[in-house]
């Protein structure tokens, strides 16, 4: 490992030390009980957030329990109950489906394995990872848009495409660490290193950060900016 690279992982298991001082409750925020509710929740997730989802989710489980009840769902009442958390329409389409090809490639159960996953309608590469980190506690780096936003910042990778961005950052971490990695940068994402006027001024791994200044550096001025806890 050549001199500046050697410099890269230093700086970055750092950070992801900081921010686990930081943060050390970090955990997915969409609740769940087992790898379905978590694969169902997270595709209500997309144009959503965590906590519309949390709200609507007890009702739907309430109602559609396991992949066959979901699968022979009344369409309407299916809307109705996942209306809160945007696109209803088509997220009611990608659930009927979802649910049908669990019940008919899977018997019923959620595979723990990514080339499994990836073949459920609507299942791309971040939500698979999401279920196996989460759900299985396989190792599995999840680039949402924190993730990709925060990689970038602090001069992980200088990727676009989130496959490539996962693939460079998990080279950065040994694979024990990128669950908690995940979560941690995530937190930190949401709570200070926003995509607009991120707290700078009150980030703990400022002096470690490339991007530095991009938001106000002022304390006080940072320390109104950040969002927690979010509840």
């Amino acid at each position: 490992m050549d001199v500046d690279r050697a410099a890269v992982v230093r700086r970055a298991r750092k950070i992801h030390r900081l921010l686990g001082d930081t943060y050390p409750e970090a955990h997915c925020e969409l609740d769940h009980a087992d790898a379905w509710q978590l694969l169902v929740a997270t595709v209500l997730s997309a144009q959503s957030t965590d906590r519309r989802v949390n709200t609507v989710t007890p009702a739907l489980f309430a109602a559609y329990p396991d992949p066959a009840a979901l699968a022979g769902a009344d369409r309407d009442r299916l809307e109705e109950l996942i209306r809160p958390t945007g696109f209803f329409r088509a997220k009611t389409d990608s659930l009927l489906r979802l649910s049908a090809a669990v019940v008919e490639k899977f018997e019923g159960q959620v595979p723990g394995r990514l080339d499994a996953l990836v073949t459920l309608p609507g299942v791309g590469r971040k939500t698979a990872n999401v279920v196996l980190s989460d759900a299985f506690g396989v190792p599995a780096i999840t680039t949402d848009t924190h993730f990709i936003r925060l990689s970038r910042r602090f001069g992980w990778t200088s990727a676009t495409d989130p496959a490539v961005i996962e693939s460079e950052v998990g080279e950065l971490f040994p694979r024990k660490d990128w669950n908690t990695l995940n979560h941690r940068v995530i937190w930190h994402g949401r709570r200070r290193c926003h995509a607009r006027r991120p707290a700078c001024g009150a980030c703990p791994v400022a002096t470690l950060c490339p991007a530095f200044g991009e938001g106000p550096t002022d304390e006080k001025v940072a320390a109104a900016l950040v969002r927690e806890p979010r509840g």
